[in-house]
């Protein structure tokens, strides 16, 4: 490789990627203007409606929670459902508790008189139901119970009988861990049943004109705690529920299950009295499982999703308040201060509190803090804590962030649950100085350690260095990465770009030497890597972040084309053939075939002299041929013998052999019975 190198040495903001940061996992409150697109997108209406009362009801309630007015758009369509599905004797509980439900969000304009009628029906239907022996699905009674609460909301009077009956009808199908079956019949306890009863358990509440005997509520409360005891979670806090040995046509996922969960009991705590001693860490937990998802990628998930979001952001439980970082990163160049929100899932402003920063922790400190015990300034104006991290001596490098929430109103904490420790993670930014760069051109004997001529650059000023190296020699580069603090940093990737005067890149991954990085090239190896290539080239260093991988290196571009060049007619070519051997003379040459075809005479004249018996050779016209055909077969034998010897492989040989064995066989038959039988005619005679 012969012609200058130039150096262009780049200093570059180094930004440490959160994906490769997997300690703890980020949560922030909900996005109203992503989850508004992504319902638009999930929840799309085929001629004014959704499909099922089921869909329809699921899509009307994301958009009401969403704050998407769309009922008027598909009322016209969906009312007329709604009312036949109500006035029909053969309509389904399914089918009347996803009509009510639909109902109360699209108020559909229905006869008084029919509706009347109808409900009268739907109430004693239920009414049977419960107090049926056959009443053995939870299903069911979950249903009738809803139905009657959807009618009695409506404005009717709805007469529930005894609740108490009702409330241990319901109870009946509880088990000693929390989880609820399906059927009085036996079977498997269900986590997703759980919720569908506590729903069922608290519209008995509501229905009932007297006070449920508080021993039974207790025991529900008690059920409840030992639900949570089987919830599981991940190494980030998130919590869910999830169904265990379930039939297969009754699971539902963790995302159903714990929506489900969560309807079930913020529906029972908002109507049974006194307080669920559930703990508050678990209430956090669960909000961040919901957040972490993001935005789902289909209805049924986004339903799940944002209707249980929007029963933890008003519940008598606890309203759970999210710790988010507006900025996952901060920047010591820009001296951008650290900032905190809290918020409750939607992004509601919590009350007055206090966000201390217990302790940061740097991702290479070894479990040392780097900051201990500092309490953030609350910015009233743009609702956000903040923390001046520039002014503390702060590093670059990811850091664990832990904090904890101190709410002013003691009447605050019975209100809102909060996490006793968050965990965050923040990457702090800044620009590396890059020192002790040292670049040198070896000639190939000579090590890296023996470089006398080396050329040391001073990235702070603007200068630059011309290198000349031929593909017989070697490009010798080492340097130095210190933080603004004077630290050695420890970048997990470094690359070396050279890029040809065409425009042609090669990239090289820069190893490291101690607390150093280094990189030696041998040309003489890289000829073919550097496709040959000879000229200027251009030596950028480049430090990345750790999700950016390197890139492969570009083929040559194409040379433009001309089309006259290509198509036109080619040059005709002249080229010196080899000059013809010389041969002997025609004379000499016939010389030597006589004497080729010398033995052949010498041979039949050698049978003539030794008196060779030829009188037993048949004298009639077709003997005579099978005789000669028989010597003709022995001599083509012989002659494959030497076709063998000198060029056919055995399985040709084998085939053609074969061929003329069977040819000799009924040729010399015939032929050896024609003597036979001369020969006895001769002795007869």
């Amino acid at each position: 490789m012969a012609g200058n190198m130039r150096l262009l040495a780049v200093l570059c903001l180094i930004s440490l990627c959160l994906s490769a940061y997997g300690r703890a996992a980020a949560v922030a409150p909900i996005k109203l203007d992503a989850h508004r697109s992504a319902a638009l997108e999930a929840f799309v209406p085929f001629d004014g409606s959704f499909g099922g009362l089921e869909e329809t009801y699921e899509a009307l309630r994301t958009y009401q929670i969403l704050g998407l007015d769309k009922g008027a758009d598909i009322r016209h369509a969906t009312c007329p459902l709604v009312l036949e599905s109500l006035s029909s004797s053969s309509s389904s509980l399914k089918d009347i508790f996803d009509s009510l439900r639909v109902n109360t969000i699209l108020q559909c304009k229905i006869d008084a008189n029919k509706i009347k009628v109808s409900f009268s029906r739907c109430q004693w239907h239920f009414f049977i139901l419960i107090y049926s022996v056959d009443a053995t699905s939870l299903v069911d009674l979950y249903l009738a119970v809803e139905s009657m609460l959807l009618i009695k909301e409506e404005g009717f009077t709805v007469v529930p009988g005894d609740t108490d009956g009702i409330f241990h009808s319901i109870k009946s199908f509880s088990q000693s861990d929390g989880r609820w079956r399906y059927s009085a019949n036996g079977g498997e306890g269900s986590t997703y049943a759980a919720g569908l009863a506590l729903e069922a358990l608290a519209g008995v509440i509501s229905l009932s004109t007297n006070e449920i005997d508080q021993s039974m509520i207790s025991i529900v409360k008690n059920d409840i705690v030992k639900l949570f005891d089987i919830i599981e979670s991940y190494d980030d806090g998130a919590m869910y529920f999830d169904e265990k040995q379930v039939d297969a046509r009754e699971y539902r996922g963790p995302l159903s299950t714990t929506s489900s969960v969560i309807r079930g009991i913020t529906k029972f705590a908002a109507v049974a009295s006194g307080k669920l001693d559930i703990p508050r860490e678990k209430i956090v937990g669960l909000a961040k499982f919901f957040l972490s998802i993001g935005v789902p990628g289909n209805a049924k998930d986004l339903f799940h999703q944002v209707d249980s979001l929007s029963y933890l952001e008003n519940n008598r439980v606890g309203v759970p308040l999210i710790v988010s970082l507006p900025g996952a990163a901060l920047s010591l160049t820009s001296k951008d201060q650290l900032k905190v929100k809290v918020t409750t899932v939607f992004g509601t402003r919590a009350p007055p509190l206090t966000v201390k920063l217990v302790q940061a922790l740097d991702s290479d400190s070894k479990n040392i803090p780097a900051l201990e015990d500092k309490e953030l300034n609350f910015d009233a104006e743009n609702l956000v804590h903040s923390l001046d991290i520039v002014s503390l001596n702060v590093d670059m490098g990811k850091y664990s962030l832990f904090f904890k929430i101190l709410l002013h109103e003691s009447e605050h904490e019975s209100i809102y649950a909060t996490a006793r420790s968050v965990q965050l993670p923040l990457v702090v930014m800044g620009l590396l100085k890059i020192d002790g760069l040292e670049i040198a051109v070896l000639d190939t004997d000579v090590t890296e350690t023996q470089k006398s001529k080396a050329t040391m650059l001073d990235l702070s000023k603007e200068n630059a260095v011309s290198l000349s190296a031929s593909h017989l020699q070697k490009l010798s580069l080492t340097f130095q990465l210190t933080t603004p603090l004077g630290h050695v940093f420890n970048s997990q990737q470094r690359f070396l770009k050279l890029r040809h005067e065409s425009k042609v890149e090669h990239i090289f991954l820069v190893g490291r030497d101690d607390r150093r990085f280094k990189i030696v090239l041998d040309f003489l190896g890289l000829v073919e890597k550097f496709y040959y290539l000879s000229g200027r080239y251009e030596i950028e260093l480049t430090v990345a972040t750790p999700a950016r991988g390197p890139e492969k290196a570009a083929r040559p571009p194409p040379q433009p084309v001309d089309a006259y060049l290509r198509f036109g007619p080619k040059a005709e070519i002249s080229h010196i053939f080899r000059a013809p051997e010389k041969r002997p003379p025609k004379e000499l040459s016939v010389a030597f075939l006589v004497l080729t075809l010398l033995p052949l005479l010498v041979f039949i004249v050698g049978l003539l002299r030794l008196g060779v018996n030829l009188k037993n050779f048949p004298s009639s016209a077709v003997p005579a041929l099978l005789a000669i055909l028989f010597h003709v077969g022995i001599g083509a034998v012989l002659s494959l013998y030497v076709l063998f010897w000198l060029k056919l492989d055995l399985f040709i040989a084998l085939k053609a052999l074969a061929f003329l064995g069977a040819f000799l066989v009924l040729v010399g038959h015939r032929t050896l019975t024609h003597l036979a039988s001369t020969a006895a005619k001769l002795k007869s005679s």
